[in-house]
């Protein structure tokens, strides 16, 4: 399965939650901001929230400054 995440191809073995792809980049959900398909996506509900053929992820993470 193909999906876009952050602008590129990206290839899974089947559908997952983002909480799943996160999980499989080894990325802390507390740390990032998720946009899917356009919408950007609550934290609660990214176990729920299924990434399919085709979908676009973008995957944002907070960086603070001073």
């Amino acid at each position: 399965m193909r999906i876009t995440l952050n602008g590129d191809p990206f290839d899974l073995d089947g559908p997952l939650s983002i909480q799943a792809l996160l999980d499989q980049l080894q990325i802390d959900g507390r740390t990032v901001a998720v946009e899917h398909n356009l919408l950007v996506i609550k934290r609660a509900k990214y176990a729920e929230t299924m990434v399919t053929e085709g979908s676009e992820v973008e995957i944002v993470a907070f960086v603070g400054g001073g």
